[in-house]
């Protein structure tokens, strides 16, 4: 997917965008804002349109635009978390030290004459130690400053960091704006897989950009296989390698599974799909949800073996 700091469109959050510009229009800009909702939405790509927009860089090819794009603003501060070196992919935390900067780039006069822009992109991360320290400068917030906070998880965040924020709330996109963002894609996909993508992708661009890049199609017929007893644990350790050895695929496939779980879970609670002999009670599902949920955490946070926590998955399944 474009990166969200290079991204010329902001597709499908009109609604939430006229409200940032109505809020500008009034002349009283709150200090603060929280973008909510789900991962992969386009949280980012918001962030950094609302601070060029306080910063006159909405041309991307002005030299106010370049240094946007280019990281290189003086007025413009992003927090995010940083890379594990070792494990090759985002450490688990934002801790106080990726939060100090904030305090001295605060303190300093606008570079260019205007506003000063901290951006915290995925403010869930931070740990108890960062979150004070935010908390700290949302209480005492300077002249011509805005943070801005994104999140896919605002119940993780202080309740009093909530408090303090104005929160945008951004939803799933829509077909049209999900089509528009994807043939935006360098190389764009081709129309058929388009189609065939979004069904999977929830309204969310990143979710699509993975699934493109896990070939999402094949491992979905994978996990029908899976969900409708076909495919077992029989052949673990063949599927296993499938999965593993496609970019973003274990990722993929677990997103994938527990997505076949919460739709088969749902639909049998509400009586939308019959139940067979044998099907499992709607709550063993619930609870088969939560330890693929539990299982693709663990894998990732602890750097596990991800073939061997494919195998337990596809055990676990075909067990209840």
């Amino acid at each position: 997917m474009p990166d969200p700091r290079a991204c010329r469109r902001l597709l499908g959050h009109d609604a939430a965008w006229q409200e940032f510009l109505s809020v500008i229009r009034t002349g009283r800009l709150h200090h603060a804002w929280l973008l909510t909702g789900p991962e992969g939405i386009g949280k980012a790509t918001m962030a950094f349109m609302m601070a060029r927009t306080l910063l006159g860089a909405q041309h991307h090819d002005s030299p106010v635009g370049r240094r946007v794009t280019a990281g290189t603003h003086a007025d413009l501060l992003v927090i995010a978390r940083g890379m594990d070196e070792k494990r090759h992919r985002p450490r688990r935390e934002i801790v106080g030290d990726d939060i100090r900067p904030i305090s001295a780039f605060l303190r300093r006069t606008a570079a260019e004459g205007g506003w000063r822009v901290v951006i915290v992109d995925g403010a869930e991360y931070m740990n108890r130690t960062a979150a004070n320290a935010i908390l700290k400068i949302l209480e005492e917030p300077p002249e011509r400053a805005i943070l801005i906070l994104t999140t896919s998880v605002p119940g993780r965040l202080l309740p009093t960091i909530r408090s303090r924020c104005r929160v945008l709330a951004l939803s799933p996109l829509d077909d049209a704006a999900m089509r528009a963002v994807l043939a935006d894609m360098d190389p764009a996909p081709a129309p058929d897989q388009i189609a065939r993508i979004l069904p999977l992708a929830h309204g969310a661009p990143g979710r699509a950009g993975d699934l493109l890049a896990g070939n999402a199609v094949e491992l979905a017929a994978l996990v029908a296989g899976v969900m409708d007893g076909t495919v077992g644990a029989d052949g673990g350790y063949d599927i296993a390698e499938q999965v593993t050895r496609r970019e973003n695929g274990f990722s993929v496939f677990f997103d994938l599974l527990c997505d076949a779980i919460s739709d088969r879970t749902r639909n049998m609670a509400l009586g939308a799909e019959r139940g067979r002999a044998g099907d499992p009670h709607p709550a063993r599902l619930a609870l088969l949800w939560q330890d693929m949920v539990r299982l693709r955490a663990e894998t990732e946070q602890f750097n596990l073996d991800k073939q061997q926590a494919v195998l337990t998955a596809l055990a676990r399944v075909s067990g209840i």
